[in-house]
């Protein structure tokens, strides 16, 4: 390859997202038949998911794995078979919200397509026009979208809604939001209090906002979400449950017909009533749970993915193209979870 690496595919591992075999060969890399022989001698694996516990016996000793590892959902039998294997774990959730980093970010990448195709879902379900249309047989009104959490993937929410033509307003509890909303064109509405002033970690993240400020929170957005036509969840808070943002009051109070995309239902939810891959009917309010919006765009977000990667790799390697964890760059160090048969991240650490 042109970085000097070898590299070795598992055979249709591309498939689904349109990227034959061939492709990869002409590129020059080998395909293996399976996963044992994809990762047979292998310095590096690169992964999306993090691997399952009977997947981690084919991993060699000492080797280093990259993925998405989901890090404050896994499984102690899992940590302990990399820490026996010595396999040195990297959590792409980690990488850090730092300018040197940003094309290393995988969950903004990720995010971002997640955004548009929870809009894109969304429209689809609501079965009718999102912009307004002048007729010679009447008006149709343009849809009314709320997204609710301006992050990464709640401003690709809003811009997609913002394009499809529909009236778009968003909430989220980080001050620095305000700004970016209406930049979009979308009315911001919050409870600007004190603590909101407050509301934001240094990475960038939303903190978890006190049982107070949600209950007022939760009394602005009840008025403001029974107009609504489509309503789009995007809250999560890292290592935490997905915080309720609308109660089941809340939809019932929605005209039927409106649609509720919840995008954190992975991680229980920013609604009460959604299910993982499911779509409820809650008296004619159709709630949506998608637990992996970028799989519905696969070519992107592998597109995407594989340069998040590619970026990354300089940072473990050395000149010679080696393996090299060796280094006190702050990238590596937030992102190892394992290392020489040890747990070496605190985040995880029980």
């Amino acid at each position: 390859m042109a970085s000097g690496h070898s590299v070795t595919i598992e055979s249709d591992a591309g498939k689904t997202a349109g990227f034959l075999d061939s492709a990869y060969e002409e590129a020059g890399a080998s395909i293996a038949k399976d996963a044992a022989g994809t990762v047979q001698g292998a310095d590096i694996v690169f992964k999306v998911r993090g691997p399952e516990e009977g997947e981690i016996a084919t991993l060699p000793d000492g080797a280093a794995l990259i993925a998405l590892m989901e890090p404050f959902a896994m499984d102690p039998k899992v940590i302990a078979g990399l820490n026996a294997k010595k396999i040195a774990a990297l959590s792409m959730e980690f990488t850090p919200r730092i300018t040197r980093a940003q094309s290393m970010d995988a969950l903004s990448s990720q995010s971002n397509l997640s955004g548009y195709r929870a809009v894109i879902e969304g429209a689809q379900i609501y079965g009718r026009a999102m912009p307004m249309m002048m007729t010679a047989a009447g008006t149709v009104a343009p849809a009314k979208v709320f997204v609710m959490g301006a992050g990464v993937a709640g401003l690709q929410a809003i811009a997609t809604a913002r394009r499809l033509g529909g009236v778009v307003t968003a909430t989220d509890v980080r001050p620095a939001a305000k700004e970016q909303v209406a930049s979009l064109g979308a009315k911001f509405i919050a409870v600007e209090d004190d603590e909101f002033k407050a509301a934001e970690t240094a990475g960038g993240y939303a903190k978890q906002m006190s049982a107070e400020y949600q209950a007022k929170q939760a009394e602005l957005t009840a008025s403001h979400i029974a107009k609504q036509d489509i309503v789009v969840t995007t809250a999560l808070i890292p290592g935490r449950a997905a915080p309720v943002l609308i109660t089941e009051e809340m939809v019932k109070s929605m005209k039927p017909g409106s649609v509720i995309v919840d995008m954190a239902v992975a991680q229980g939810g920013n609604c009460p009533l959604s299910a993982p891959d499911e779509i409820v009917d809650v008296g004619g309010v159709k709630v949506a749970g998608f637990s992996n919006l970028p799989a519905r765009l696969p070519a992107d977000s592998s597109s995407l993915y594989s340069k998040n990667l590619l970026a990354f790799l300089p940072l473990v390697t050395a000149e010679d193209s080696s393996l090299n964890l060796d280094t006190d760059d702050e990238v590596v160090t937030a992102m190892l979870l394992t290392r020489g048969g040890e747990t070496v991240n605190e985040r995880i650490q029980s």
